[in-house]
């Protein structure tokens, strides 16, 4: 008997399969299940059941409505503003002179002697379209041919300058350019300290004028109420506002070296034998002094508010009325 006996049939394990590719949808399984392991021998018959959640639909995005961008509206630009305060103030002047009747036509006589200001005419602030002169200066011999004509109005009557009237006026205008030069010596707010000595002052001028009226014997009248008025509210203005204050002090230098010095030159003319009067006298040029004021009110001026400025415009028509009226007392 043989002691060697084949050896017994291997059993061989089944080659397991791969596993299928991995989808690209999301499953759930209806029920567990089991993964058979490689050494299983017998692999798992449970059969896997899937359900898709896959949705063809794209995902939706949240959108809001479109804006609308509000288109930017600029303001309208005063005339003169871009030039400067100075500018502005000049075209408030230009439409006193021209709208509504010059304030240079023939005056006629009124039945109480008061006046509006010399005839301005214009509500206060209001700035219109006007044509823009060539030269600032200029204008000024119309006006004076207007108020001093020599032709009768409509009654046949002939004005004629008077010496006592043109005395109240140089007195007016003493007390008024005193006020002003006394606030911008004394005052210690800064803005002021940019206006003393400009060359543009008159005080020391016109008290020579009038020492000289005095030694001719004619009698020195007190200051008319046209003068000590505007006096009183330029110290008021001074300690209000600062803006407000330097727009009259730059009106009253230019309006009496654009067309005041015509006026007194006029009336010189015709009762003083043409002598010409130290209120119309100044050292070096005028008109450069006149320039460097412009020049240093419209730098503060960058720094104004528009609602500054407006208030400045109007005070611009004050100045002038205020002016104006002490310009009528010398035919009153």
């Amino acid at each position: 008997m043989s002691l060697w006996s084949p050896p017994p049939p291997s059993i061989s394990t089944p080659p397991y399969k791969s596993a299928p590719p991995p989808l690209l949808c999301r499953f759930s399984f209806s029920r567990p299940c089991s993964i058979p392991l490689l050494s299983d021998t017998k692999r798992s018959t449970t059969k896997l059941s899937f359900t898709p959640r896959c949705s063809s639909a794209s995902p939706t995005v949240a959108t809001n409505p479109p804006v609308v961008k509000k288109r930017k509206r600029y303001r309208k630009l005063y005339p003169g503003e871009t030039e400067g305060i100075t500018e502005e103030m000049r075209f408030v002047a230009m439409r006193l002179r021209n709208v509504g009747g010059r304030y240079t036509h023939k005056v006629k006589r009124s039945g109480n002697g008061s006046g509006n200001g010399g005839g301005v005419s214009g509500s206060d602030g209001e700035v219109g379209d006007v044509v823009r002169g060539e030269d600032e200066e200029g204008g000024g011999e119309d006006e004076v041919e207007g108020v001093l004509s020599s032709d009768g109005g409509e009654s046949g009557e002939t004005w004629i300058p008077s010496l006592e009237g043109f005395v109240k006026y140089l007195v007016d205008s003493k007390l008024v350019f005193d006020t002003v030069e006394r606030i911008v010596d004394e005052s210690s707010d800064v803005a002021y300290a940019y206006f003393t000595k400009t060359g543009l002052e008159r005080s020391e001028g016109l008290s020579k004028d009038l020492e000289w009226f005095s030694q001719q014997n004619v009698e020195m009248p007190e200051p008319s109420n046209a003068g000590i008025s505007y006096s009183k509210y330029l110290e008021e203005l001074a300690e209000k506002s600062a803006p407000l204050f330097l727009s009259h002090f730059y009106n009253i230098y230019f309006s009496h070296i654009a067309g005041g010095q015509l006026i007194v030159n006029q009336v010189s003319q015709k009762i003083l034998e043409g002598r010409h009067l130290e209120f119309c006298q100044w050292e070096g040029d005028v008109h450069e002094s006149l320039k460097g004021v412009r020049e240093k009110l419209n730098m503060l001026g960058e720094h104004w508010s528009r609602d500054e400025k407006n208030k400045c415009l109007r005070e611009s028509t004050k100045s002038f009325r205020y002016m104006g009226q002490i310009v009528r007392l010398i035919i009153l």
